[in-house]
């Protein structure tokens, strides 16, 4: 999972580069947050 996480939130693959800047931006926010609350136990 987090390998998939760390893969999602980098820019450099075509499949996110299609994307734009944009949503790659929001989702790797969302990831970020999501790691971190992973991290802390959260969930």
């Amino acid at each position: 999972i987090l390998i998939l996480l760390l893969i999602g939130g980098l820019p450099v693959f075509p499949h996110s580069r299609s994307w734009g800047y944009g949503p790659s931006g929001i989702i790797g926010t969302v990831l970020i947050v999501l790691l971190i609350l992973l991290l802390l136990g959260y969930i």
